[in-house]
């Protein structure tokens, strides 16, 4: 797969997901054309939909963890 094909696939770099962040906390959901200045500024090739997805996934997930459906983990502690 090449890299431009691979930027627009499902996959995210690291440096894609921090650009992701940034951008939405520069371009909040009353911002025309959000999803479009997100899908910019994360670069890679990303479309519009394809950044507005990995927005749902991870209101998803951040639902999903706060509701309790991941379990805390059980550190061990050393005395």
């Amino acid at each position: 797969m090449s890299a431009q094909a691979q930027g627009s696939a499902g996959t995210w770099t690291a440096e894609q997901n921090k650009a992701f962040e940034k951008a939405l906390s520069v371009y909040d959901k009353d911002t025309p054309d959000r999803w479009s200045n997100v899908a910019k500024a994360v670069g890679g090739n990303k479309t519009a939909e394809e950044v507005k997805r990995h927005y749902e996934t991870l209101v998803h997930d951040i639902m999903f963890i706060e509701s309790g459906g991941v379990p805390f983990p059980n550190y061990r502690t050393t005395n």
